[in-house]
C-alpha cells in the first residue's frame, strides 16, 4: 500500500518579507552584506527541472556554511589572495564555497559549466586555459564533472577536488582575516573569454556600488521577490542574480540553466507559482524561446499569471524590439505588462550595469538609418533602410557615460562613436595582463569596445566595434545581415553568423554561415539562392553564402552567438559547410 506524501514534509521557501530593515548594498564588504542578511529570515530556494522547491537555503545558514568553508579552506593552507577556482553550478554548494572563499581572504574565480556543444575536449580545454590564466591554488567542482575537472586541473598543474570530498576536509576554529573595501573581492571570466582569457579584477568598494546602483535604478521595495535561470558563471548571473540578491536582502528562486534550457516554460511557471516575484532578468534569446514554445500551445493565461511581474530586465546581449513584441503577444493574456521590461547595459569590466531603464518606461525605440550606423555616406539611388535601435536606460547611479571618437575625441549628442564609461564600480584591471588593461583604460575610462550613441541622457546601443566588417571602405553591422536571414520562412535568431573573410584575390568580402535543416541538395541550392538576393537587397553587397548544419555554430559559455569563432573554425575548415551544386 502507498502512503501518501506528508505535506508538513516539504521545504518552505524563504519569506519574500522580512522585519529586518533592508539595506541597499551599503557595507565596506561582500562579507559584511552576507553578515547583515544571515540577521534577516530571507534567503536562497534552489528548485528541480519542473520548478519543485527542492532546497530553501536562508541567508543565515549560507553563512554558517560559508563560515565553515573558509576555515577549511585556510587549514587546507590558502592565504589572502590566493585564487580558489569554483566550477559555478547553480547550487547552495557552490554558494557556500564563493562565500567561504570570501571569508578567507581568498578571490573566488568561477569557471564556466560544459556547454551542450563542443564536447569533452573542447571544455576541458577551456578549463585549462582559464587555470592557467589564473594560477589557483585549487579547483573546485561538482562530483558530476570529476572526469574532465580532474583532466584539466592536472594539466595546469593544480589541487582539484570536487566539493562533497573537500567537505569531508577538517576546519578548525581559526580566526578569518578581515577584509578591506579595496581589496579584491573576485575574478570574473567574460564569457567569451576562452582562447585569450581575461580575468576581470573587482574589488568589494566597486562590486558593492554597482549592486547599490542596481537597487536603486530597479527601484527595489520589501515585497520584490525574484526568479532566476542565468548561470553564475556570467555577471549578469553571478552578480545580478546571486550577489545582489546577498547584498539587497531579496528572496530569489533558482532553476539551473540546464534546466531552463530544456524546459524554458519552466521560468514563467516558477514565476507564476511564486506569487511574491517581482524581479526576474532574461537575455532577448530567453524571452524569445519562451514565446516560440507558446505559439503553438493554449492561451497563456491558462498555465500563467504573470500580472505581478514587475522587472522583466534585458541584457548581456543586443536587445531585439520584435522579439520583445512577439513575447508581449504571447502572454499579455496572462497578465504580462510591456512596461515591466527593463533594457540595461553593462559589462564585466563595469562589474555589471553601466546603465538601466527607470521602472515602467519599456522597451523604446528609435530608428536609425543605416549609413548613420555606418559612418557612410547615402547612396541616392538606394532606399533608405532603417534598424530599430533599443533605448539601454541612463547610467547608473555614479555612472558617467561618454562617446568618441576613435581618437578620444569626444562627441555630441546622437553622433555614433565608441562607449566609454567612469565610475566606483569599474574593474581594477585584467589579472597579471597589463598590456589588456591598457588598451581599453585610460585616467580611470574604460573602452566598452561597444558603439552607441547618447540622446537625452539615454544610451543607444548599435553593435560590438570588433565586429564590424568594412568592405571597400563602407561600414556594414553583421547583426543587419544576420536579421536579413531571419526574415526568410524557416530561419531564426541565432541561426546565422556574419563575418568579413579574404578572398583568394585579396578582397574583403562578408561570409555568411547559415544552419540549415533540409536535407534535400536541390532545396539547399534555392535556399542558398534567396538568402544571396535577400543580402543583396538589404545591404547592395554580394557575400560567401554557405549552409551549414544545424548545431554547428559556436557559442559562449552565456549562449551568445562567437563570431569571431565561427569565422575561425570556418577559416581552419572545422565548420564544414555542405556541398551544393552550383
Amino acid at each position: 500500500m502507498t502512503t501518501a506524501p506528508n505535506p508538513q514534509s516539504a521545504p518552505i521557501a524563504t519569506p519574500t518579507e522580512d522585519a529586518l530593515p533592508r539595506r541597499y548594498a551599503n557595507f565596506a564588504t561582500l562579507g559584511e552584506a552576507l553578515d547583515y542578511a544571515a540577521t534577516g529570515v530571507r534567503g536562497l530556494n534552489f528548485h528541480d527541472a519542473r520548478g519543485t522547491l527542492v532546497r530553501p537555503y536562508p541567508f543565515a545558514e549560507l553563512r554558517d556554511d560559508a563560515m565553515t568553508m573558509a576555515r577549511r579552506l585556510i587549514a587546507a593552507g590558502v592565504a589572502p589572495q590566493d585564487r580558489i577556482a569554483l566550477v559555478a553550478e547553480t547550487s547552495a554548494e557552490f554558494a557556500a564555497l564563493f562565500f567561504g572563499v570570501v571569508y578567507a581572504g581568498a578571490w573566488p574565480v568561477p569557471l564556466p559549466l560544459p556547454t551542450s556543444f563542443g564536447g569533452r575536449d573542447s571544455y576541458i580545454d577551456q578549463l585549462r586555459v582559464q587555470l592557467g590564466s589564473c594560477n589557483p591554488k585549487m579547483l573546485i567542482y561538482p562530483p558530476e564533472l570529476a572526469d574532465m575537472a580532474k583532466a584539466a586541473a592536472e594539466a595546469c598543474g593544480v589541487a582539484g577536488t570536487d566539493w562533497t570530498s573537500f567537505a569531508e576536509q577538517p576546519a578548525p576554529n581559526v580566526a578569518l582575516p578581515q577584509a578591506t573595501a579595496d581589496e579584491i573581492a573576485y575574478l570574473q571570466y567574460s564569457s567569451g573569454s576562452t582562447r585569450f582569457p581575461h580575468g576581470v579584477a573587482i574589488t568589494h568598494e566597486a562590486l558593492l556600488n554597482n549592486l547599490a546602483a542596481h537597487s536603486h535604478g530597479m527601484a527595489i521595495g520589501p515585497t520584490d521577490r525574484c526568479v532566476s535561470w542565468l548561470p553564475w558563471y556570467h555577471d549578469m548571473g553571478l552578480v545580478g542574480c546571486f550577489l545582489s540578491p546577498v547584498a539587497n536582502q531579496v528572496s530569489t528562486d533558482y532553476l539551473k540553466t540546464e534546466d531552463f534550457a530544456r524546459r524554458p516554460l519552466a521560468w514563467l511557471d516558477l514565476i507564476s507559482r511564486n506569487q511574491g516575484t517581482t524581479l526576474s532578468y532574461s537575455p532577448t534569446f530567453g524571452y524569445d524561446i519562451c514565446a516560440r514554445r507558446m505559439s503553438s500551445q493554449t492561451k497563456a493565461s491558462e498555465r500563467f499569471d504573470l500580472s505581478r511581474w514587475r522587472v522583466a530586465g534585458n541584457g548581456a546581449d543586443m536587445i531585439r524590439p520584435d522579439v520583445m513584441q512577439k513575447f508581449v503577444d504571447a502572454f499579455a493574456d496572462a497578465g504580462f505588462q510591456a512596461s515591466a521590461f527593463l533594457p540595461s547595459y553593462g559589462l564585466a569590466e563595469a562589474t555589471l550595469a553601466v546603465s538601466l531603464m527607470p521602472p515602467g518606461e519599456g522597451i523604446r525605440v528609435e530608428l536609425v538609418e543605416e549609413t548613420e550606423l555606418s559612418g557612410a555616406d547615402r547612396d541616392g539611388n538606394r532606399p533608405q533602410r532603417f534598424r530599430a535601435i533599443v533605448n539601454c536606460g541612463k547610467p547608473v547611479r555614479d555612472m558617467t557615460v561618454e562617446i568618441r571618437e576613435e581618437d578620444g575625441t569626444p562627441l555630441p549628442e546622437r553622433a555614433i562613436g565608441k562607449v566609454w564609461c567612469k565610475g566606483p564600480s569599474v574593474m581594477v584591471g585584467y589579472f597579471r595582463d597589463p598590456a589588456a588593461t591598457e588598451a581599453c583604460m585610460a585616467d580611470g575610462w574604460l573602452d566598452t569596445g561597444d558603439m552607441g550613441y547618447m540622446s537625452d541622457g539615454y544610451i543607444y546601443i548599435v553593435g560590438r566595434a570588433k565586429d564590424m566588417i568594412i568592405v571597400n571602405g563602407k561600414n556594414h553591422w553583421p547583426q543587419d545581415i544576420e536579421w536579413a536571414v531571419e526574415q526568410l520562412p524557416g530561419f531564426k535568431a541565432g541561426d546565422i553568423a556574419a563575418f568579413a573573410i579574404t578572398t583568394p584575390g585579396g578582397e574583403e568580402t562578408p561570409a555568411v554561415l547559415v544552419q540549415c535543416r533540409s536535407s534535400d541538395d536541390a532545396e539547399r541550392g534555392r535556399l542558398r539562392d534567396a538568402i544571396r538576393e535577400r543580402v543583396r537587397s538589404v545591404t547592395g553587397m554580394n557575400c560567401v553564402i554557405e549552409l551549414i548544419p544545424p548545431r554547428t555554430l559556436p557559442r559562449t559559455s552565456s549562449g551568445k552567438l562567437s563570431r569571431a569563432k565561427a569565422r575561425n573554425l570556418y577559416l581552419a575548415g572545422e565548420i564544414k559547410p555542405y556541398d551544393i551544386a552550383a
